[in-house]
Parts: structure tokens; C-alpha cells; sequence
């Protein structure tokens, strides 16, 4: 009976292996889509006009919101990239897929790498951005980041040489990384953290003092400056201070389709966090802006009141289809909320303990809380030398969030000790597409101002 129920729960749990196997596999998918193949920044045959594609995109967002979405993406060349996923998403359709899936981040650009506080107020940096998560192939996500650095290169005044240098350097650390993850025990490589240990392995020292000015910035970034900055009490009640256009009242009517929605979303959270959420009580409900890649969609903060004078943000924000799935053939999901939180718990090695989901008048949301220590080192400000130790850091934390779920013993063997050429070829890849990009933003930037796409510039 004992050897039934262990070879039972042998076959539950998954046939052992040894590694220098797993390593094989990884190999023998090298032998069959080798390293020159991702060279070559393909262009989907039925790629849409960049007019087209951004009336497409801006489907379904509020109109009043879609001139600010274009004014933001005319800004440059990289910040159309941010708002551009579905596009590259098309293109790399058509490229030739390495035969190893992940759960992809879906928009991995050097924007979507930002600080936030772990429960333990701990300040760690990951992927922190997943609207557009799906499974999908790992390559992806590093040839979308490597693309940015580019972007973020030039948009600084980086040489394209600096910049060659930090993409070669983003890959060669993801490699590394890897193939750190592969030798490590699986528990071990589980739960690691993005926090100033990477930078030392990832030998991206000189970015230590940025690290350590946003993460002192983003431990003082939480509700309660938020609140003080943004909430006045007026009688009895706390609300929100309008500062239009980026944050502005919601009607009555409004207010109480969020506010119904929430049991749904604590529901949805672990159950733990479920006891938690319902000591606090609502105060208001406001609309607020999002980012480039989202504005125009539905997004509510949410006040509500703890323990006294304790003020919680909650963010209420649309979630829509990812814009990689009609590329990847996976199943359409039943709710967008929940496949970006799922994706998000998968992902990170620490989530948000709120994140949750949510429907609102038939519309699929996610909710998290509102500046949540969170902080950011932008890329486009960077020297060339912090350039490439920020490419490193990315690289190693992009290669730690996909062994989240893939053998990382695999990836090691696909892209191998000694991946130059792997290096070189995404290098070749990320300047091609930057050009591309450069030459979509171009002709956005001239339809603008032919007066055929509305735009909003915002004063700096």
C-alpha cells in the first residue's frame, strides 16, 4: 500500500528529472530556431497603417480622453512605443518563436520595471505593469526591452553605441541570470527578489544610488501622503480635492456602481486579506487620468478610512483583452481583471496583498492600492554608463520573474554559457525595430498635425 500511494503522488507531483536533461531540451530547441534566427525584426504582412492601428486601439476609451492618449504618444518615439504593444505584438507574431512559452509580462518595456513596497515594507524592484499578460514566448518580452532601451537611449542623448552596449549587456545578464536560477534549489529561485542583491549580482553597481534616491522616495509614497495631498474633510466626510483634467469628480450615479462593486472584489482576494479590507469604510470615489498606454480607460480611486484618521487608496482601474491575444493561441479569457491578477501573482515574486478584481456595469476591472510605496528610475535620464547597469538590472529581473513559470534549467540550456551570439542578435533585432518605431512615431507625428488625428499636448 505505502509504494502505491508514493508512486500516486509521484505521478501528481511530476516525473523527476535530472537537470543535465532538462538542460538537453533546452538545447536541442537551439538546434532548431538557433540564436542568428531573432536578428531579423520582422514586419507582419498585414501590419496596419500607424493612422489605423491607433483609431483601433483607441476603441472602445472614453473620446473625450483620446486626444490626451495621442498628445502623449506624439511626445517621442518611445513613449509611442509605450502605447504601441498590439503593433510589435503583430510583428513579432511573424518572427521565429525559440519553442519555449512563459507567462509573459505582454509590455515589458523599461518603463514597466518600477519599485514598490513588499508586505514587509520591504523596497524591492520588479515587472510592474501586466495589462497585457498571457503566455506566450519568452523571447518577447526581452526583445520589447531591449527595443525600449534603444528608444530610452536616444530620447537621452545616449550614443547608439551606448546603447548597443547596454541591450548586448540586458541580454548577457538575463542569460546570467538564468542560468543562476537553473543551479539554484527551486524554493531558492522561487522567491527571489528584485531588492539591491540583484544590482550586485547583476554587476550594475553604479546604479546603486539610483536605486537607493527612488526607493527613499518611494517609502514615503503611500495613502496617507497621497490623502493629505488630495483629500479635504468637509463636515463629516472626507473627499477628494478635484484637479482637473487628471483628477475629477464622478457622478452620483457613478460613485455607487463602484462603490457595489467591491464585495465582488473582495471576493476575489485571498482570504486572509478578506478580513482586512472589511474593517475600512468608504469615504469617496474620484476619476482619475492613467498613463500612456491607458488613458482613455475607466480608472476610480476609491478613499475609504481605517483605524482613526488611517486613509486607504484604493485604484479601480479598466482592464480590456490583451493586445497580444490575437496573436497567441490561447483561449479568450473570461475576465480580463482576473487574467491580469493572475498573471501578476505568477509573475512577481512579491503582488500587491489587495490586488483583486472586479465587474463594473458589465465591464472588467482590476483593483489595487494606490501608490503603494511605489517608485521608478527613468531610463530615459540616464547617462550611458547607468544606461547599461539599468539594462542589467531589467535583464536579470526579467529573467527571475519567467522561471516563475518555466523550468529555468530549460531557458539555461537554450540560451547557453556562452550566448554572444544571442546577445548580438537581439542587439541587431532592438535597433531595427527602433528605427521602425521611430519612423511609426513619424508619421503619427504628421497626421497630427494634418489635422487628422486630434491630439492634446500637455504643457511641461
Amino acid at each position: 500500500m505505502g509504494e502505491r500511494v508514493r508512486a500516486e503522488a509521484a505521478a501528481a507531483l511530476g516525473r523527476w528529472t535530472e537537470p543535465e536533461e532538462v538542460h538537453a531540451a533546452g538545447r536541442a530547441l537551439r538546434d532548431a530556431v538557433g540564436h542568428q534566427a531573432h536578428r531579423k525584426a520582422l514586419l507582419a504582412v498585414d501590419r496596419p497603417s500607424i493612422p489605423d492601428y491607433v483609431r483601433a486601439s483607441n476603441e472602445g476609451r472614453l473620446e473625450t480622453l483620446v486626444p490626451l492618449r495621442i498628445g502623449r504618444m506624439v511626445a517621442s518615439p518611445f513613449s509611442f512605443f509605450r502605447g504601441s504593444a498590439g503593433l510589435m505584438a503583430g510583428d513579432l507574431a511573424v518572427s521565429p518563436r525559440s519553442g519555449v512559452d512563459v507567462q509573459l509580462c505582454g509590455d515589458a518595456h523599461a518603463a514597466n520595471f518600477g519599485l514598490y513596497g513588499t508586505p514587509e515594507g520591504q523596497i524591492v524592484m520588479d515587472v510592474n505593469d501586466f495589462d497585457e499578460t498571457l503566455p506566450g514566448p519568452w523571447e518577447w518580452d526581452l526583445k520589447r526591452l531591449v527595443t525600449s532601451l534603444v528608444l530610452a537611449g536616444r530620447e537621452g542623448g545616449v550614443s547608439d553605441k551606448g546603447c548597443r552596449d547596454a541591450v548586448e549587456d540586458t541580454v548577457r545578464a538575463y542569460r546570467g541570470a538564468m542560468r543562476h536560477m537553473a543551479e539554484l534549489p527551486f524554493l531558492d529561485s522561487w522567491s527571489a527578489l528584485g531588492d539591491e542583491s540583484v544590482l550586485n549580482k547583476a554587476k550594475a553597481n553604479d546604479l546603486i544610488d539610483e536605486f537607493s534616491k527612488a526607493a527613499s522616495k518611494a517609502r514615503k509614497n503611500t495613502s496617507a501622503k497621497v490623502a493629505a495631498k488630495w483629500t479635504r474633510k468637509q463636515g463629516e466626510h472626507w473627499r477628494f480635492l478635484e484637479d482637473p483634467p487628471v483628477l475629477t469628480k464622478v457622478t452620483e450615479r457613478t460613485a455607487a456602481e463602484v462603490v457595489a462593486s467591491l464585495p465582488s472584489y473582495v471576493d476575489s482576494l485571498r482570504e486572509s486579506r478578506r478580513n482586512l479590507i472589511m474593517r475600512y469604510g468608504v469615504s469617496d470615489v474620484a476619476f482619475r487620468v492613467v498613463g500612456t498606454g491607458s488613458v482613455g480607460l475607466r480608472n476610480y480611486l476609491v478613499l475609504l478610512h481605517g483605524n482613526g484618521d488611517e486613509a486607504l487608496i484604493l485604484q479601480v482601474k479598466e482592464a480590456r483583452p490583451s493586445a497580444l491575444e490575437p496573436f497567441l493561441d490561447v483561449p479568450p479569457s473570461k475576465h480580463q481583471g482576473k487574467r491580469i491578477v493572475h498573471g501578476a501573482r505568477l509573475v512577481q515574486a512579491e503582488t500587491d496583498i489587495l490586488l483583486g478584481w472586479t465587474t463594473i456595469d458589465g465591464r472588467d476591472y482590476i483593483v489595487r492600492q494606490f501608490r503603494n510605496r511605489k517608485g521608478e528610475i527613468d531610463a530615459t535620464t540616464l547617462k550611458r554608463d547607468d544606461l547599461d547597469d539599468y539594462g542589467r538590472f531589467a535583464g536579470a529581473l526579467l529573467a527571475r520573474a519567467h522561471t516563475r513559470s518555466v523550468d529555468p534549467r530549460l531557458l539555461a540550456g537554450y540560451c547557453a554559457d556562452d550566448g554572444e551570439e544571442l546577445d548580438e542578435a537581439f542587439a541587431k533585432y532592438a535597433f531595427d525595430y527602433a528605427d521602425q518605431t521611430e519612423s511609426d512615431h513619424g508619421r503619427l507625428v504628421a497626421e497630427v498635425r494634418a489635422g487628422r488625428l486630434p491630439a492634446f499636448i500637455e504643457e511641461d
